[in-house]
């Protein structure tokens, strides 16, 4: 078994109940960790036998590019594309983080945090 990170991928957004977060955008911060058999790719150094990163990154920025109110609903959204694009992916973990969320107090960002497996 082996994991492959995405860490603190940069994302402008809409994401929010308000009004006014679909209109102005928000940064996100989304980390990815997914779990799965590396042996082989370890072995034969092809990107085939491997889970792309590249592939990963391309669903988290598609996915966030899609308003939603909840972030719960942006990360499953994420977790069911990784699981059914990459057969290889037995565990995801991802978290988004809505950084300085508009919450009336000094919080410099709060995060959802979803688990998917096999």
């Amino acid at each position: 078994m082996g994991v492959i990170k995405l860490k603190n991928i940069k994302v402008f957004s809409y994401h929010g109940c308000l009004d006014e977060e679909g209109k102005i955008g928000s940064d996100y911060r989304v980390d990815l960790k997914v779990h799965g058999d590396l042996s082989n790719s370890a072995k034969t150094d092809k990107l085939a036998d491997t889970i792309d990163y590249v592939h990963l990154n391309r669903i988290v920025k598609e996915e966030m590019a899609i308003r939603s109110k909840l972030l719960e609903t942006v990360a499953e959204r994420i977790l069911n594309r990784v699981m059914q694009e990459l057969i290889m992916v037995q565990k995801a973990k991802v978290d988004v983080s809505k950084i300085n969320p508009p919450i009336g107090g000094n919080v410099s960002m709060v995060t959802v945090s979803r688990t998917k497996s096999r």
